[in-house]
């Protein structure tokens, strides 16, 4: 894979997956119609750099602000790791719940089928993309209609962000930040808040997504002897694509925050919808 092919895809992931655009969808298209393989490690590898310059983007943008909303006091602190908790929780339950189901029904006479054989499906892509897009203009609509706003995160909204988190986490195009933002929204939170609260998840989520990814890579590289040496030769290049996400990262954050706050966020569900049909054409193309 060349640098250039790299740093294309360290700039839309870095942009993509903190603009609530599902950045999934971004990375495979380019990937198609760079001619590079999705599902491969080498691939793998790469996305958990880029996921990782994304993660420190997040947390360099958000750190003033958590100090505050988080931060403030040890009461403060202790309610909203509680919060977090659990939506984590309920996250982890939808999220392993449907990949069991999926994995069994859905891929069952594939052998030795994981949840990822659908992630360069671009029928699926595209009507995820679709979902996702109802929902954030839905969020975006009503949320303008509110008189008044909840500046605190109860345990009822923060159980319902975390399942609809666990619903993302299976399909490619159904955008995180887009569907977790759009429902705190919709439990009337205040705008900034529901931005803290969906990306302090997404802080405690990569983790474990990252280490998931690398053990992939491990199992792949015992059942191959040629991945060693093409997934090493990723490293630097994916250090270079690592800092440029995180470039992209800190831009598009400054971009959601700016929409968000001005009420502009249902334009992001109009996007989603538009790209929808391009990925849908694109899949009847055969890419």
């Amino acid at each position: 894979m060349t640098l250039l092919k790299i740093l294309v895809l360290a700039v839309v992931q870095g942009a993509a997956e903190l603009l609530p655009v599902s950045s999934s969808a971004h990375v495979i298209v380019a990937e198609k119609l760079m001619r590079l393989d999705p599902t491969s490690p080498e691939m793998t590898l790469l996305l958990v750099m880029l996921h990782t310059g994304t993660m420190f983007a997040v947390i360099f943008y958000f750190w003033s602000a958590w100090r505050e909303s988080f931060l403030a006091s040890k009461k403060i602190f202790w309610n909203s790791a509680r919060l977090i908790a659990i939506a984590t929780f309920f996250t982890g339950v939808v999220g392993l719940f449907l990949k069991s189901l999926i994995e069994k029904y859905l891929l069952g006479n594939v052998p030795h089928a994981e949840i990822e054989l659908l992630f360069g499906n671009l029928s699926l892509i595209s009507a995820s993309l679709a979902a996702v897009g109802i929902v954030i203009m839905i969020a975006g609509w009503s949320h303008r209609r509110l008189t008044v706003e909840k500046n605190d995160l109860d345990m009822k909204g923060s159980v319902w962000i975390g399942v609809v988190q666990g619903l993302c986490l299976p399909f490619r195009g159904f955008s995180r930040s887009g569907a977790t933002i759009s429902t705190g929204l919709l439990c009337g939170i205040a705008k900034s808040k529901a931005e803290e609260f969906s990306f302090a998840l997404a802080v405690v989520l990569t983790p474990p997504l990252i280490v998931r990814e690398v053990i992939r890579l491990l199992q792949a590289r015992h059942a191959s002897a040629s991945i060693p040496a093409s997934a090493a030769s990723l490293f630097y290049p994916g250090i270079a694509g690592m800092l440029l996400s995180f470039i992209a990262g800190i831009l598009a954050l400054r971009w959601l925050s700016s929409w968000l706050e001005r009420g502009r966020w249902h334009y992001f569900g109009i996007y989603c919808l538009c790209f929808s049909l391009v990925v849908f054409l694109f899949s009847k193309a055969g890419l």
